[in-house]
Parts: C-alpha cells; sequence; structure tokens
C-alpha cells in the first residue's frame, strides 16, 4: 500500500478522490493518461474536460460527475503522481541518500512529460487556489517519503539533533526546480549534485536546527 493511501490528510469526499477498481479504476486511469497528455501538449489554458472526455474515449457526463471542473481533475491526477512516485532510496549515510533524492528529481524534471506536466501545473498553481492546494499536497507527500532518511542521519550523528528533516529535503530539490522554472534549462547531473552537496553541508552546520 502506498504512502498516499495510509495518509488520512489525503482522503477527501471531493470529486476524483474516490480510489474504485474495475472498469472505474480504468475509466480514471485512461481519463488522467489524457488529461497528463492535454497538459504536455496545450498547458493549463488549453485544458477542457470534453476535450479529456472525447480524447479519453469516456462519456462527457461521466467526467462531470466525477471530477465536477477542470481543477477536480487536475487535483487528482497529481494525487495519482504522489501515489505513482518512487519510494525513497536509503544508501546508509546522509549525503548519499541526498544525492539519491536529487537524482530522483533531475530525472523528473528532465523527463520530456514528467518535466512539462510540472511546469504546466506550477503554472495554474499561481492562479488557482485549488490546483494550488493540490500542488502542496503532493511535495508534502514527497517530502514526507524522503523525510526519514535526515532522521536516520540524526540517529546516527551525522547531523545535529533538532534538524528539521522536512526543510533538508526542500533544500535538495529547491535549486533544481528554481533552475527549471527561471531559466528553462533542465538541471543536469553536476546540477544534482551540487544540490545534494549544498543542502548537506548546511545541514552538518546546523542550519536546518529548529
Amino acid at each position: 500500500m502506498s504512502r498516499w493511501v495510509r495518509d488520512k490528510r489525503f482522503h477527501r469526499a471531493e470529486p476524483g478522490t474516490v480510489r474504485p477498481g474495475g472498469r472505474t479504476a480504468r475509466v480514471r486511469a485512461a481519463v488522467l493518461r489524457t488529461a497528463g497528455d492535454i497538459l504536455v501538449e496545450q498547458g493549463f489554458g488549453g485544458f477542457d474536460l470534453a476535450d479529456v472526455a472525447r480524447r479519453a474515449e469516456v462519456g462527457k457526463t461521466t467526467v462531470y460527475r466525477r471530477w465536477g471542473s477542470v481543477t477536480g481533475l487536475v487535483a487528482d491526477l497529481l494525487a495519482d503522481m504522489a501515489e505513482q512516485s518512487l519510494p525513497r532510496e536509503e544508501t546508509g549515510s546522509v549525503l548519499g541518500d541526498l544525492r539519491a533524492n536529487a537524482v530522483l528529481v533531475r530525472r523528473t524534471l528532465a523527463d520530456p512529460r514528467q518535466g512539462a506536466l510540472f511546469r504546466a501545473v506550477i503554472a495554474a498553481a499561481t492562479c488557482d487556489e485549488r490546483t494550488a492546494q493540490a500542488l502542496r499536497r503532493f511535495y508534502e507527500v514527497r517530502v514526507a517519503e524522503w523525510a526519514p532518511c535526515v532522521e536516520q542521519g540524526v540517529a546516527r550523528g551525522e547531523l545535529p539533533v533538532g534538524t528539521d528533516a522536512e526543510e533538508v529535503v526542500r533544500a535538495v530539490s529547491a535549486p533544481l526546480y528554481h533552475q527549471l522554472l527561471t531559466t528553462g534549462v533542465v538541471p543536469d547531473a553536476p546540477a544534482a549534485e551540487r544540490a545534494a552537496r549544498a543542502a548537506h553541508a548546511a545541514a552538518v552546520a546546523g542550519v536546518y536546527v529548529g
């Protein structure tokens, strides 16, 4: 069972948040895949539920009844992305774990589909509150997945007691997203290495002690 499913913070009775099986699950998968395709191709501005239904070969009424709105569908797409994200990798050292996290983030942003999806959703989140909330929940899940790596480093004596694990994890991905969103340049492997080393050095120095 995924961390997303276990976390009760994400169990909300909103359109698109139910996780049934069978044919309904197949419909959801088809609609979410199509929604992602449209976001990659056209961005949030070209996103329309009727178009999603047509391309997914699903009844328009079904799409409107289940997701209710464009933002409801985007929220469910983000929930699915969080659920499908790879679990953390534990290497035995904080620096090794932060490197693994940086590599995963870089690969995601470099992926033609995933990178474009994130750019579209982040852009939409700047002007739509429900999308912004869904994006925050997505990152809460991902940060919480990797935070134990830092907590274990504190337990091993690699980092100061009181280190804010979630802030350390955020510090790894922040410069990678910043580069992508402000320059349009996909972070390369050296950028991921610098991000991991910088976050680790700051954590060792006690910058993230609460």
